[in-house]
């Protein structure tokens, strides 16, 4: 599906030439459509510094990073995650790890640095006042949350900005969509509903004006605003269907073959059944068409009637 155009830069603030930027990588992930809103987010706020509570497979933190990077801005991400999954994402083996560091290391090694750990024991390594941007995508349920905003809102400058993913996800436990309502009316925010929902919070005295307009916009702009990153997202997420496609033809091909090379041993089986059976019917036919087996047929009908020593007459 073709983009549109943007539109005057005085009519339609967010939508920049950011806007329409496509991602360079796409490991799997729930965040592929808020990256058309993290390079925009990139371009106006220019953070020095990023902090991502739960990096998970990279996704969010190289949208950042390549932003910065076609901007020719310099930046600063932290991704931090235990790299081990949990109960509510899934656990993972060392793998994970591998590839974010893999791409990390390839296109973004003066920008990411990955911080293995659990959020709370890492805090104190970050200074307060430290972070201009801090995105909060760890543990999902209401206690979770609450603790890493708390623990970590101190990082961010005044002016910064605060992102909470799965804002609009209330099923499995999850619960950051009660902190965000909490939060939502004693500060200035911007909630999107696709993708799971992503809330995005000024921290104090907001001085960007592209900020302030979005925190500030009314009902009819919100909603344009909505729609059009929604749509934005929309390719992404399109374009993440297409670059994983062969990968996952691959893995189609790779289970077909084993299916089939199943099926195949399940017949040779299934003959080797069939033969062990037929010879074992060819010798019970040898048998019983033998002279021994003539010969000994009245012991046989004896026995049936006359029970061995210590053994009960049935009655009759």
């Amino acid at each position: 599906m073709p983009q549109r155009a943007p539109r005057a830069a005085d009519d339609t603030f967010w939508l920049r030439p950011t806007s329409y930027w496509l991602p360079a990588h796409y490991p799997v992930s729930a965040w592929y459509t808020h990256a058309p809103f993290a390079a925009w987010l990139v371009d106006v706020l220019r953070p020095a510094n990023v902090a991502e509570l739960g990096t998970h497979m990279g996704f969010s933190c190289f949208a950042f990073a390549e932003a910065a990077a076609r901007l020719g801005h310099t930046i600063t991400i932290s991704a931090l995650d235990s790299w081990m999954g949990d109960d509510q994402a899934g656990f993972y083996g060392e793998d994970v790890l591998e590839s974010v560091r893999g791409t990390a290391e390839l296109d973004y090694p003066a920008s990411v640095r990955l911080v293995r750990g659990f959020f709370s024991d890492s805090r104190p390594r970050f200074a307060d006042a430290s972070i201009d941007l801090l995105h909060i995508d760890g543990r999902h349920a209401y206690e979770d949350v609450l603790q890493d905003y708390e623990q970590w809102r101190s990082v961010v400058r005044d002016g910064g900005v605060i992102l909470f993913h799965d804002t609009a996800e209330r099923e499995r436990g999850f619960g950051v969509w009660r902190l965000w309502d909490e939060l939502r009316d004693a500060n200035p925010t911007f909630t999107f509903n696709h993708g799971h929902g992503l809330g995005v919070l000024g921290v104090g005295d907001v001085r960007n004006d592209d900020l302030r307009k979005l925190f500030a916009a009314d009902d009819g702009t919100a909603d344009r605003i909505r729609d059009d990153f929604a749509s934005l997202g929309a390719e992404v997420a399109h374009r993440a269907e297409l670059d994983t496609l062969p990968e996952e033809l691959r893995h189609a091909r790779l289970h077909a073959t084993q299916l089939l090379d199943k099926v195949a041993w399940l017949e040779g089986e299934n003959e080797h059944l069939r033969s062990a059976v037929a010879a074992r019917d060819q010798r019970i036919g040898a048998l019983e068409s033998s002279t021994s087996w003539r010969v000994t047929a009245p012991l046989r009908a004896v026995r049936r009637v006359v029970p061995h020593r210590g053994e009960s007459t049935p009655d009759r």
